[in-house]
């Protein structure tokens, strides 16, 4: 894939996100020689991170976008909604993995009428809270179905 931004007005940031990600998944490839590492909590961890951060650059991508170009707008939060129902998909798969230390077994449920006691599920329940308000100041429950934002075990 090329773009056809010159480097030198491209964002450098997000080039080298795409590049981490990209080396990642080539890395989670199988091959011959060894089969591919499955999923754990730290790795849904940063993947959650990284879909967090993208959610805010996405709503203001949005939000600067609505008013000289209202169609463009729309589209940019609908892909804002999208990637929120992925983000509230990987915040359940975390929960659904079995922990690694026994210490984070019986502290991995996520609990809505409590924190959980520790990193690193306290820091996604936390993550995943906070984008959840940030997410319904701006979009109707109508729009979030048929997702949930609930943990799941």
């Amino acid at each position: 894939m090329t773009s056809r931004t010159p480097p030198d007005d491209a964002h450098p940031y997000l080039r080298a996100a795409s590049a981490g990600i990209r080396h990642h998944t080539r890395a989670l490839t199988p091959s011959d020689a060894n089969a591919p590492r499955p999923a754990d909590r730290p790795h849904l961890d940063v993947l959650h991170t990284h879909l967090t951060a993208l959610l805010q650059l996405m709503d203001r991508l949005a939000d600067t976008a609505r008013p000289p170009h209202p169609a463009a707008g729309r589209h940019l939060a609908t892909a804002h909604t999208h990637l929120w129902q992925a983000t509230s998909e990987v915040h359940a798969a975390f929960h659904l993995l079995p922990s690694t230390t026994a210490a984070d077994a019986e502290t991995g449920a996520c609990h809505p009428e409590r924190l959980p006691e520790g990193p690193p599920v306290l820091t996604i329940c936390q993550r995943h809270l906070a984008a959840g308000h940030s997410l319904r100041r701006k979009t109707t429950p109508t729009d979030l179905r048929p997702h949930t934002t609930a943990c799941v075990r």
